[in-house]
């Protein structure tokens, strides 16, 4: 695969978006030397975990070129979730991935001539973000080339930079409060980051008037599932989940997560998780 050129008079920028996930990182890599006009640009909402900011670094040195951190400001999400009357954001409507990742991509790129370059495998099958903008147009270099999840395994692991560690109890990089995460990545989440999991605690909150309450998980609140009980009710069934399935040796939790369990669950956003 080589860059591709454009007789057009203004020249088209080659833009590839990192989440912080091993797809797009992966990706990354793969392109380096592929495309020696390649930007990087990192959608920071400025509420990712301590491990995507760590494995972001480890990455721009890898790649020796800088990524582009594109953050608002470390209160936009705040900001845009008083406006909204503390309405969090959820599976049906996704105003944080809208407002802190995909605008300010689209900002970046302006009017330009853009080539986006997207981390979609070729073991996937689903669509990825591809911008309503005319100026843009996506491309999918692993699909192209029948890379798979095992290769995108081998490509990190040959560069030296492994899994981002977050994929150890979590199964997709994003914010720390995605609320497409599973009971037992709250509990991750609890264990791992507890200043974090009563942060996103706090944005829950209960109308007194209606009685709705608006929170992260489904049905509970997150200091309902925090409890002891709770917890090793959440670590018990997932337990038993994972042992009707056939896992292969070594696996980690990520990977039990989203391994063959894609059907039951609504896909999170692309630009956030990839």
């Amino acid at each position: 695969m080589s860059e591709r050129t454009d007789t057009a008079q203004v020249p088209v920028r080659h833009i590839l978006s990192i989440s912080g996930g091993k797809d797009s990182s992966a990706l990354a890599v793969y392109m380096r030397d592929r495309v020696a006009t390649m930007e990087y640009v990192f959608c920071d909402t400025a509420k990712e975990l301590d491990e995507t900011y760590e494995y972001i670094d480890r990455l721009e040195a890898y790649l020796g070129a800088p990524i582009v951190r594109l953050r608002q400001s470390d209160d936009a999400f705040d900001d845009l979730l008083q406006q909204r009357r503390n309405f969090l954001p959820s599976p049906q409507m996704r105003w944080c991935t809208e407002l802190l990742k995909i605008r300010p991509f689209e900002h970046y790129v302006g009017s330009d001539r853009v080539v986006s370059y997207i981390g979609l495998r070729a073991d996937e099958d689903r669509k990825g973000y591809i911008s309503s903008k005319p100026n843009i147009s996506a491309r999918y270099p692993f699909r192209e080339d029948g890379i798979t999840k095992a290769d995108v395994h081998r490509i990190l692991q040959d560069a030296g930079l492994g899994l981002p560690e977050y994929y150890r109890w979590r199964s997709r990089s994003g914010c720390f409060f995605c609320f497409f995460q599973q009971r037992i990545e709250w509990v991750g989440l609890l264990e791992n980051h507890p200043d974090r999991f009563w942060q996103a605690a706090g944005y829950e909150r209960a109308d007194p008037a209606s009685g709705r309450r608006y929170t992260w998980v489904a049905r509970e609140s997150l200091a309902e599932l925090a409890t002891e009980e709770r917890v090793a009710e959440i670590k018990r069934e997932f337990a038993e989940r994972s042992a009707r399935r056939v896992c292969r040796s070594g696996m980690t939790l990520g990977e039990i997560l989203s391994d063959g369990n894609e059907a039951e669950l609504e896909r999170p956003c692309i630009i956030c998780e990839l």
